[in-house]
């Protein structure tokens, strides 16, 4: 009896899976239906998403001014006006630079594109000497590194098209965060509604969690990358670089990815600067190698911590996999997401192993 009722479960699974897999496989013929409608939801609620983010990084920080005794609305008005005007002085004062950099960068494009030419060709002439096996591997690997460099500009023009086109976003997120910010309150008690009372508790304990370990690593990230942004302007621009801001901000926004990040931010700097003479690439790598010294071990550990108590290899794990499926945006994303799903599955296996102790 024992074995037929086995046998009965598998049978069950088995056919579970089975229709799992065949509604899988069904969603998947029907993606030319599908996929413009989701690609339109996602474009509409892109702008959502960012106002969302932004409203979270800023609301622990009214919240700190509510408590000393500020109004919320004054406090919410302050924080706007000095995030978003921070934001717009920057812009203002710092596109000047940044578009002159960007047209110099544009005019040595050629020169650049000719030098890394010659240096192919000389590489090249190099290995002419080696075993064929050995050319064969090595002109591979070339062609693949010039097929990345072309992809990285092509990605990067498809980049600058992309904010030109969303400068719409720019005009709504700002009303979007300040109606968000106002309405804070509300939105948490309409979300505590709606939430079904058994799931009320735990979902409560799940949302504070998550806040604690994502909210205080994006923070402090964001933060940490920020400060690095500013240091490798400022070391890039005493050293005689061309391009420091550009190049400053690149190094800043790769940061925020753990352990690539810092690789990435550089290569940009350290292929211009060979490009100049090699004792601009010698004083480039050694501004690079402080700069990851003051991230390493006073930024990160000051204003990071240890807040995600995830394996490294875990991270590195995410890493692959998050550009795997969504490239530099992927990389970004990873760890805040693999620390979120740490978080969901601690609190599922709780709450499934709390009626058994019971």
């Amino acid at each position: 009896m024992m074995e037929k009722t086995t046998s009965t479960q598998w049978l069950i699974r088995f056919s579970a899976m089975f229709i799992l897999l065949l509604c899988l496989f069904l969603i998947m013929k029907l993606s030319p239906v599908w996929l413009p409608i989701l690609q339109l939801l996602v474009r509409v609620a892109i702008p959502f998403l960012i106002a969302g983010l932004i409203t979270y990084l800023l609301h622990p920080i009214i919240e700190n001014f509510h408590g000393m005794g500020i109004p919320r609305p004054i406090a919410v008005l302050i924080i706007y006006f000095l995030f978003f005007g921070g934001i717009t002085y920057a812009i203002v004062r710092g596109t000047p630079y940044i578009i002159e950099q960007f047209r110099m960068f544009i005019e040595q494009l050629p020169y650049y594109i000719e030098s890394f030419q010659r240096w192919i060709d000389l590489f090249t002439r190099h290995i002419a000497v080696l075993p064929e096996g050995v050319q064969v591997q090595l002109e591979e690997w070339l062609q693949g590194l010039e097929g990345t460099v072309e992809d990285l500009v092509e990605r990067g023009i498809e980049v600058l098209k992309g904010l030109v086109n969303s400068f719409i976003y720019f005009i709504i997120i700002p009303f979007l965060v300040f109606y968000l910010l106002k309405d804070f309150k509300l939105i948490e008690k309409v979300a505590w509604y709606l939430t079904p009372k058994q799931w009320r508790k735990e979902g409560v304990a799940l949302v504070r969690d998550i806040d604690q370990s994502f909210g205080n690593y994006i923070r402090g990230q964001i933060l940490v990358s920020l400060s690095v942004g500013i240091l490798a302007t400022i070391g890039l621009w005493l050293i005689g670089m061309p391009y420091p801001v550009l190049l400053g901000m690149f190094i800043g926004m790769m940061d925020i990815i753990p352990y690539f990040g810092a690789f990435m931010g550089a290569v940009p700097a350290v292929i211009v600067a060979a490009l100049q003479s090699w004792q601009m690439l010698l004083f480039t790598v050694l501004v690079i190698f402080v700069l990851q010294q003051i991230e390493g071990n006073i930024l990160s550990p000051v204003i990071v911590g240890k807040t995600l108590h995830l394996h490294p290899v875990l991270i590195m794990l995410a890493l692959i996999v998050g550009i795997e499926i969504g490239g530099i945006l992927g990389l970004v994303l990873a760890v805040p997401t693999l620390a979120i799903l740490k978080v969901i599955i601690l609190h599922v296996r709780t709450n499934i192993s709390e009626p058994f102790h019971d």
